[in-house]
């Protein structure tokens, strides 16, 4: 999963996201890789979220990151 915050997040905000993306994560029972900052790009600050989760619980990360006022924008892709 990526997701992109506002260029001018604070070191705060993108642990806050990181945090909240962890605990869904844990809650559904899923697996966090290693969190990517992949920096500011002309759309916002990109991070990437390799994530090991039940298709079931796809629809519940994103219903939960487009509920999140810092995360501008985000992509939740399946790996086949």
């Amino acid at each position: 999963m990526t997701v992109v915050l506002d260029a001018r997040a604070t070191v705060a905000k993108k642990k806050k996201v990181t945090e909240t993306v962890e605990k869904m994560v844990t809650l559904l029972k899923g697996k966090l890789g290693k969190v990517e900052d992949w920096g500011v790009k002309e759309n916002g600050l990109y991070l990437f979220f390799p994530l090991e989760i039940e298709k079931s619980s796809a629809k519940m990360i994103t219903t939960k990151v487009s509920q999140e006022d810092d995360i501008r924008k985000y992509l939740l892709i399946r790996k086949i």
